[in-house]
């Protein structure tokens, strides 16, 4: 009878210390997966703040293109004296010819209103002699001539090389000047010197 109490003592002490050892180990699991379940969620939590700091686009960088501008336009021999050419704007490096009313009625100007002259001591389809000291007073009209739409010219255009190698505009082969003093519509070189002259135009060669 006393073996078979201290068995069932020694039995009861097993169960016990089964039950502790079940239970410690059990609540460390627990610990564990808590542990494991806190951390992924600050993982989680961590994760869109992340995100919220990357840029989601690049940002754009604009370059410039600029626009070149109309090109020169060259041209080869005399121009005709009629209507030529319908554009509103004419190329860079055009003198626009035209008829003008000055002080002196109506000759022959460049666009912009100044007056254009000749030389007496020039010669038809020869060299500009106005040089030196002339030039300062009595500038050479140079560029691609062109005839306004506006009026009609009854002589002809052409490109003469001076002695400095300025292409200069002629009219019926004389050269044509312009006088530095005067300002547009003025025609106060006329007879200056006895040698220069307007070229005189008629109220019938504007259009309309």
């Amino acid at each position: 009878m006393r073996k078979s109490g201290w068995a069932a003592a020694g039995l009861g002490s097993l169960v016990l210390l089964l039950a502790a050892c079940g239970g410690s180990s059990s609540s460390t699991a627990i610990s564990s997966t808590t542990s494991q379940s806190t951390s992924a969620t600050s993982s989680t939590v961590a994760s869109p703040s992340s995100a919220a700091t990357t840029p989601t686009t690049k940002p754009t960088h604009v370059t410039s293109n600029p626009t070149s501008g109309p090109s020169p336009h060259h041209t080869a021999g005399p121009q005709p004296s009629s209507n030529v050419g319908n554009e509103s704007i004419p190329p860079i490096g055009t003198t626009v010819m035209t008829v003008r009313r000055s002080t002196v009625g109506f000759v022959l100007a460049e666009a912009s209103g100044y007056v254009v002259y000749v030389y007496a001591k020039d010669h038809k389809n020869g060299t500009p002699t106005c040089t030196g000291s002339c030039a300062t007073v009595w500038g050479p009209v140079t560029g691609m001539p062109q005839v306004s739409p506006a009026v009609t010219i009854p002589g002809s255009f052409g490109l003469v090389t001076s002695a400095s190698g300025v292409k200069q505009i002629t009219y019926n082969g004389y050269p044509l000047y312009v006088y530095k003093l005067a300002g547009p519509m003025v025609a106060t070189g006329n007879g200056a010197g006895g040698v220069w002259h307007v070229v005189p135009m008629s109220s019938s060669d504007m259009n309309g």
